[in-house]
């Protein structure tokens, strides 16, 4: 099982996705500035999670939430998490 995740920050708003096998131990990675791109805007926080068979499997959605469109759907969903209420799928 892998899961792909949707990280956000208080600091710029900004979203990092990605994949991994350990969602727990791979968020500790990433505020403990472990990854280049992502230290610079700790401490990042879980805004979304979805549990996968296999990498293949995960690598659809994660295409799909680095599009504008993905992009565009957890902005919403951040907002929407915020605000009580969610998005439409």
């Amino acid at each position: 099982m892998v899961y792909l995740y949707a990280l956000t920050n208080d600091i710029n708003a900004e979203i990092y996705i990605g994949i991994s096998s350990d969602l727990e131990r791979r968020l500790k990675e990433h505020n403990a500035g472990k990854n280049r791109y992502t230290k610079a805007f700790k401490p990042w926080k879980l805004l979304y999670s979805e549990q996968c068979h296999d990498y293949p499997s995960a690598r659809k959605p994660e295409i799909y939430f680095k599009s504008t469109t993905g992009r565009r759907w957890l902005k919403q969903y951040r907002l929407k998490l915020n605000t009580g209420s969610l998005p439409d799928c």
